[in-house]
């Protein structure tokens, strides 16, 4: 039986004759249905028409996109260490080509997902590479492919290899997750912040509980992401598309972004602009 795939959000199903009624995902506020309607596809139909490609992000870090883009359009990031690779966040289509390519270069040693957004097609790989998928706990409920490779972990970091942590936020997803990469940037630690914390384009980041439909979270939540980030050293903030990426002052970059957001949404409003 087909594996069916959401177009608009890429999460995968389970095993069934026929497609579910709907996507649970897209369904929840923080996502939306596709205003001309639920549509699917399968692994299958998708490699036929889409293929993977693999670019060096920094030397230990690959990343892997699908093209043309398929559903939310994020990329892969394959982290090397010396204890084996880690892939951060998913994507929708593993292909022949990709299986090849991801296990010359070590395979996969654990999955780990920022969050449900970009569970994608996690269970295909686990079971590719067989690898763990970590996931916080607080998004348990979300997880609509079921296996035995998924490992639920609570709390607010895990070190899922030498080198590498987990860093629960919260904000987006009660169990949004950051890496912490402490080889990146040549040492001077990065930061994969999928879009928990989300890198815009002045190289800033920004916060929100849904993106698509443009509903802020609160200053004080805000606050408290800032807080769990602020022991850590980071250079380059790598957020979860190709261009969303802060090369180099990334720890700066965020200390600024939170003043900036928390007192865009606590002060008073602008002064309205008075045409001519």
């Amino acid at each position: 039986m087909p594996r069916f795939l959401c177009t608009t959000c890429g999460t995968q199903y389970p095993d069934t004759p026929a497609p579910p009624a709907a996507c649970a995902t897209c369904a929840d506020p923080r996502q939306y249905v596709n205003p001309q309607g639920q549509a699917w596809t399968t692994p299958e139909a998708l490699a036929r028409t889409h293929r993977n490609g693999f670019a060096e992000i920094e030397p230990g870090l690959l990343g892997i996109g699908t093209m043309p883009g398929f559903a939310i359009g994020q990329r892969a990031l394959l982290v090397s260490t010396p204890a084996g690779n880690l892939l951060w966040d998913c994507i929708s289509l593993l292909d022949a080509a990709t299986r090849r390519i991801v296990a010359a270069l070590g395979g996969v040693a654990a999955i780990a997902i920022s969050h449900p957004h970009y569970y994608a097609a996690m269970t295909s790989w686990a079971r590719a590479f067989a690898a763990p998928v970590l996931l916080h706990a607080a998004d348990r409920a979300h997880v609509m492919d079921p296996d035995p490779a998924i490992r639920f972990w609570e709390g607010e970091t895990l070190s899922p290899l030498p080198g590498l942590t987990l860093i629960r936020l919260g904000g987006h997803f009660a169990g949004g997750t950051v890496l912490h990469w402490a080889a990146g940037a040549g040492g001077a630690g990065a930061l994969l912040s999928g879009d928990i914390v989300q890198v815009g384009p002045d190289r800033m980041v920004s916060f929100m509980r849904s993106y698509p439909n443009l509903i802020p979270l609160d200053a004080g939540t805000v606050r408290a992401m800032a807080a769990k980030l602020e022991p850590r050293p980071f250079e380059p903030v790598y957020g979860a598309w190709w261009e969303r990426v802060i090369p180099v002052g990334g720890k700066r970059a965020v200390a600024e972004s939170v003043a900036r957001y928390v007192a865009a949404v606590s002060g008073p409003p602008a002064e309205p602009i008075t045409p001519p």
